[in-house]
């Protein structure tokens, strides 16, 4: 929802996030009140679009329910808070959320007999949930991260890695590639020794059968 609304328009998003001023007045009495229409100016009238564009885009993405939920709300901000609590929950909630994640991201390792792929397949769902919670890590991190977290049979290649890469600027997307290309050299290797056992176990019983013939 957050690329949609930006690819729309980045001012629709601002008004999302931090909510247009929407025009106003203040009487004498110093009591505040929204401007009437009879008055907008050129500026007022855009900031009034602004909002209502937002709005639009936020509740052709509900329904039903979730609309009327929002449906009180003067401001696309207002719906989005709303929204943001009803689905992630308050600060509060947040904050446990994110503590949980957290201990999940750091006792994350490799299980055993499981390939790089399978744990890559895992890794980014920790990862995703907490830059959804604005909680982030740099790719420095997660590739020091995954290289900590691997298995002891991975020490020689952990060990290449970073005699030969510089982790600050190594993609994390290549420290994949280069660890899939290990795990591929290593099974073409294994599968080639279990032919040569094969065809020595053929050849050996061929002899045999010869021998015990003669």
């Amino acid at each position: 929802m957050t690329i949609f609304i930006q690819a729309l328009d980045f001012n629709l998003w601002d008004i999302v996030i931090d909510g247009p001023k929407l025009p106003q007045i203040i009487s004498k009495e110093g009591v505040k009140s929204l401007k009437p229409r009879s008055l907008y100016t050129d500026e007022d009238r855009k900031k009034v679009q602004l909002n209502a564009k937002a709005k639009h885009v936020i509740i052709c993405a509900l329904n039903s329910n979730e609309f009327n939920r929002v449906s009180s709300c003067a401001t696309a901000k207002e719906m989005w808070d709303r929204l943001e609590v009803t689905y992630e929950g308050t600060n509060q909630v947040k904050d446990a959320k994110i503590n949980m994640l957290v201990r999940e991201y750091e006792m994350f390792s490799m299980k055993e007999n499981e390939n790089s792929s399978s744990m890559f397949v895992r890794f980014p769902t920790i990862v995703n949930s907490l830059q959804s919670l604005n909680n982030c890590y740099t790719n420095s991190e997660m590739v020091r991260k995954i290289l900590r977290c691997l298995s002891k049979s991975w020490m020689p290649k952990f060990t290449a890695i970073e005699e030969t890469k510089d982790l600050n600027t190594l993609p994390l997307e290549e420290l994949l590639g280069s660890l899939m290309t290990h795990e591929m050299t290593i099974k073409n290797h294994e599968d080639d020794e279990e032919q040569d056992k094969k065809k020595k176990k053929v050849i050996a019983f061929k002899s045999s059968t010869v021998d015990s013939s003669e």
